[in-house]
């Protein structure tokens, strides 16, 4: 093991000062090991730059500010990411398109997670508050606080391997801020079932102010778009552990479909099905509950315009 270690800082030191192709400076010595697809780069930052103008759309409609914030600062992120591959595309020892995609792509998801732990709080209110075993804005201050420490371990940890003077330093922090946010996403997911089961459990006992809402397809889809997102991001962030675990210009990192498939493809997934099905219409009505607005039940008119279920 140190024998291999040696050799590939070895390969590391020679090819550190790669600016551009040319010579001993080939495409299969970049970290990566080969070119950026660009068609799949580009459909990419197309795909997240209009779910970024659409959830900028939908959460000023809804007035889901920071749902809206969480959103568009993940597709935004992601999109530049994309850029960034873009540019290594056309250069594969591109430092700025390096540094770009390498902090982009690995933060900008932790931001979507952060919008996806916004929403349970508010399907608590809406099944009913009483069967959850925390109150229901502890969901958001628990998931949000390790939320923003894991963006903020990996962005220091994309920061420092971008900078190229401590690579293994950088990758080791990225991979511990990858693992914690992986258990994040873990104990939001068993808390979710663990509600969901007891909402089952109590089904004839649930909120009788939001039985419209309830029943209705646009719920019934919110749920199914959240419950996309957060495997997508899930099965992403652990693809994501594995690749890094590995080192610098390991055979997951350097497998491009693999990338496409377990990253690109699954935030993609995640951002359009929750623009598809986007939670503002559900936020505005736990926002009546939690006032104590009425009964906190849609209008018969809005329900037939979203779909509702007899």
């Amino acid at each position: 093991m140190d024998t291999l270690a040696h050799v590939l800082q070895a390969r590391d030191d020679r090819y550190r000062f790669c600016e551009h192709e040319g010579g001993e400076c080939t495409v299969e010595v970049s970290i990566y090991g080969y070119r950026p697809n660009l068609a799949a780069n580009v459909i990419f930052t197309a795909i997240f730059g209009l779910s970024m103008f659409a959830h900028a759309f939908q959460g000023v409609k809804w007035k889901a500010w920071t749902f809206f914030a969480f959103m568009v600062i993940g597709t935004f992120g992601e999109a530049v990411g994309y850029v960034g591959r873009i540019l290594l595309h056309d250069n594969v020892f591109h430092d700025a398109g390096f540094k770009t995609q390498i902090i982009c792509l690995t933060v900008a998801p932790a931001f979507l997670s952060a919008g996806v732990y916004l929403t349970l709080k508010h399907i608590a209110i809406v099944m009913g508050a009483q069967f959850s075993r925390i109150r229901p804005k502890w969901y958001t201050w628990i998931f949000m606080s390790c939320d923003i420490i894991s963006i903020l371990i990996q962005a220091t940890g994309g920061a420092i391997a971008a900078g190229g003077k401590n690579t293994t330093a950088g990758n080791n922090i990225m991979i511990f801020g990858l693992v914690f946010q992986v258990a994040t996403l873990l104990l939001f997911g068993a808390l979710a079932a663990e509600y969901g089961y007891r909402v089952y459990k109590f089904r004839s006992q649930l909120n009788e102010a939001t039985t419209a809402l309830r029943r209705s397809f646009y719920f019934k889809g919110a749920v199914v778009g959240i419950t996309v997102a957060y495997l997508a991001i899930l099965l992403r962030c652990i693809y994501r552990v594995a690749e890094m675990v590995g080192g610098w210009r390991n055979a997951v990192m350097q497998d491009e479909p693999l990338f496409i498939a377990l990253d690109s493809v699954m935030c993609a997934l995640a951002v359009v099905a929750l623009n598809a099905f986007h939670p503002g219409y559900m936020f505005v009505q736990s926002r009546s509950v939690t006032a104590g607005k009425g009964s906190g039940n849609a209008s018969e008119t809005e329900m037939q315009q979203l779909g509702s279920q007899p």
